[in-house]
């Protein structure tokens, strides 16, 4: 039986979804399983990646990504849950709150919650910022794979060596790398495997928060890990 549906790119996005759907695949082995040209399959990839039907397992293969699974499954997404969790950070901190995932080489804000007053730091969800700069993007390139990793770096506000820093105390911070004025701070967030998957953080302006608060990386921290509870469940 032909299952083509005589439109090619229709039929090139199926193909590297049931790819992906039977095991994570690196780009040559995804572009050998469908018989799709590397830089088409790489191309239709990245481009599913930024809608969330694409995500990259911890050593950066291409996996089927969590929209696949909302649409699926609508309750047990985990991003159903991080509106929820940006509010209570927003509301604990004072200031304002985001959720990131990576985007290939930006990130989209998935979720975001503003102070009811004072001064804001405002991302609106679905907005696509750096990976370049910003302590959320530190945290996506701190746990990214070596190769992409070392792409990231490449005109990047940060180093490597803040990177390591990035992962052996588990949280980041900027002054002014993103916006001139604008402090942040960011945590990772992991799925059920370890794999770091977002970031969640907080900013606002650089006084007082090129500085965060004990109390304030606490919350942040504990976000981080009420976001991770959704996603296990």
């Amino acid at each position: 039986m032909d299952n083509t549906s005589g439109v090619g790119v229709i039929d090139k996005v199926v193909a590297i979804l049931q790819a992906l759907a039977d095991e994570p695949r690196s780009l040559p082995e995804l572009a050998e399983s469908t018989s799709i040209p590397r830089p088409t399959a790489h191309r239709l990839a990245v481009a599913l990646e930024v809608h969330g039907l694409v995500g990259r397992s911890a050593s950066g293969q291409f996996i089927l990504g969590e929209q696949i699974r909302a649409w699926a499954n609508p309750h047990l997404t985990w991003e159903a849950a991080a509106d929820q969790v940006a509010r209570e950070l927003r509301d604990s901190t004072g200031v304002s709150a985001q959720i990131y995932r990576r985007a290939g080489e930006q990130r989209l804000c998935i979720a975001a919650a503003e102070p009811l007053r004072g001064l804001r730091d405002t991302v609106p969800v679905g907005a696509l910022l750096t990976m370049k700069a910003g302590s959320a993007a530190q945290v996506l390139a701190a746990w990214a794979p070596d190769d992409e990793r070392s792409a990231l770096l490449q005109g990047a506000a940060f180093s490597e060596a803040i990177l390591a820093s990035v992962r052996k105390r588990g949280w980041a911070s900027s002054v002014a790398q993103r916006e001139p004025g604008v402090a942040s701070a960011a945590a990772p967030v992991r799925d059920a495997s370890g794999t770091v998957i977002a970031a969640i953080s907080i900013s606002g302006p650089t006084d007082p928060l090129a500085k965060p608060s004990k109390a304030q990386i606490a919350a942040l921290l504990a976000a981080a890990q009420q976001l991770e509870s959704a996603i296990a469940s």
